[in-house]
């Protein structure tokens, strides 16, 4: 049985009392757990949702929202996280085209979710224990799942227009949970932070989940707050967690972080960025007894795909480390050909936690495989000793805070006004979310444009965090002899912008 609830009943029947979740005042044993994702089944049940149909949450952060995942694999249906962030017409977008027949919705985004006619509203109380919606319930028998069904679809903006659906396997799953428990040694007595949000692979699988396979503890936090963090691990003596660089960098700047006892801390995940060797050495000052463990890792392979290894973080800087026992990096170039020792080329992966393809995108998933090697779009190249090193991010990907931002998504968006030409929307370095969205834009004759009305446009089609907080105007942009935008060449003119 790989159905994920099956570890949750295998703890329960034995350590009923050990102690799985903690979320706010809340202290969730297994044998707690266990009654709540069997509850939660039947309510699936009842309401019809029947094995590989997808039902989905646009939560934050909860009790009820690991609760409803594990449910939902218990029955046999597919898991849909959605970021809560997006907008009504993104949220509606991917609801409907991975064919939604349930989709659960913070009540703080009922007007978000207003034109799902399938949406169910999760109130407080519920987020803090989901028998408050299926306590009427009877529980539910065990679907039994194979090892290459589906588990889970997620969404990724990727470098088109509409984001993709990556389809997750049962096998992608366990062996991205077995890598990464060898990876870090983990143990029953795992303590970990939760506070990344979980509709993403480095909060749900980074590596997230994976502890409760073991019997360990997680501790989840709605919201991130340095102080809650801090105040979280001393109390409850956490032992680790996985971060999004700019959270790093608040927990390092954070004023009154020496007042904590941190020393249960073994280590943090990063990744997303090439980590600086100050921070690095920041971090170990910091948490004296922990590592920052630099990683990369994809959404179609379930995250973690590499990651530096204790004791050589300052010789191999600027690496994210060596790969997982059970996946393989090859650089290949242009032709799917093996590449020297070195030498820069495409970063391609192969194992058993890479996605089989895209959701209902047959021609993407072939373009996306070099044969049986994956290809990630990134641009690195492997040492000697195997470690990996990042020279250029995934094509014209923003990420902001954490978050992916398709160059092309925006400047869909940002064509639509009658104002502009022409349009480029490329990443700018920024100290406090990595980088931030800047739109290179050329006007139409006689028209005129100010970041105020561009980005109050911008924010009507699309989540926030994707707006651009720069507006460059300029007479053309810089193209290539066949005509397309050399963004690499506006990064490097305009990398001083962001302030």
């Amino acid at each position: 049985m790989v159905n994920l609830s099956a570890h949750i009943l295998y703890h329960a029947s034995r350590t009923p009392d050990r102690l799985a979740i903690i979320y706010e005042r809340q202290r969730v044993s297994y044998a707690d757990l266990a009654d709540r994702v069997l509850r939660m089944a039947g309510w699936l049940q009842a309401r019809g949702v029947a094995p590989d149909q997808v039902v989905a949450v646009a939560m934050k952060n909860s009790t009820a929202f690991i609760e409803i995942a594990l449910a939902v694999s218990h029955i046999g249906a597919i898991f849909l996280p959605i970021n809560f962030r997006l907008s009504a017409g993104e949220i509606e977008y991917i609801a409907d085209n991975a064919e939604t027949v349930l989709l659960f919705a913070d009540e703080e985004y009922a007007a978000v979710v207003a034109g799902i006619t399938a949406a169910v509203l999760v109130d407080a109380a519920a987020q803090s224990d989901s028998r408050v919606l299926s306590q009427d319930a009877a529980t539910a028998p065990m679907v039994i799942r194979g090892s290459q069904d589906l588990f889970r679809l997620m969404y990724t903006s990727g470098t088109t227009d509409r984001p993709k659906g990556v389809m997750h396997t049962y096998d992608n799953y366990y062996w991205k949970s077995l890598d990464h428990i060898a990876a870090l040694s983990l143990t029953a007595e795992e303590r970990l932070l939760v506070v990344g949000p979980l509709y993403h692979v480095g909060a749900f699988d980074l590596p997230g989940t994976a502890v409760l396979h073991l019997g360990g503890m997680i501790l989840i936090q709605r919201n991130f707050d340095e102080a809650d963090v801090f105040s979280a691990i001393e109390t409850e003596r956490l032992t680790g967690a996985w971060f999004a660089p700019v959270m790093v960098g608040r927990l390092l700047a954070h004023e009154k972080s020496g007042d904590y006892d941190l020393s249960s801390f073994r280590w943090a995940i990063g990744g997303g960025e090439k980590t600086p060797e100050k921070r690095i050495l920041a971090f170990s000052e910091l948490f004296r007894s922990g590592r920052y463990v630099d990683a990369y890792g994809l959404t179609e392979t379930c995250s973690g795909d590499t990651m530096m290894e204790a004791g050589r973080e300052i010789e191999k800087i600027g690496s994210t480390g060596r790969a997982m026992p059970h996946t393989a990096i090859r650089i290949c170039d242009e032709s799917g050909n093996p590449v020297v020792s070195g030498e820069d080329g495409e970063i391609c992966l192969r194992g058993p936690k890479v996605t089989p393809g895209y959701w209902k995108e047959e021609a993407k998933t072939r373009q996306s495989f070099f044969g049986d090697w994956f290809r990630t779009g990134d641009l690195g190249h492997l040492d000697e000793e195997g470690f990996l090193y990042l020279t250029d991010r995934k094509k014209d990907m923003i990420i902001s805070g954490g978050e992916n931002v398709a160059s092309s998504e925006v400047e869909r968006v940002i064509f639509m006004l009658p104002e502009v030409a022409d349009v480029a929307v490329i990443g700018l370095p920024d100290p406090r979310w990595g980088e931030c969205v800047a739109a290179v834009v050329v006007l139409q004759s006689g028209r005129s444009l100010d970041l105020p009305t561009l980005a109050a446009f911008c924010r009507t089609h699309m989540a926030s965090f994707k707006v651009p907080k720069h507006l460059i105007l300029r007479e053309l942009l810089p193209r290539n002899p066949s005509g397309k935008i050399l963004k690499r060449v506006l990064r490097d003119e305009l990398a001083t912008t962001a302030t």
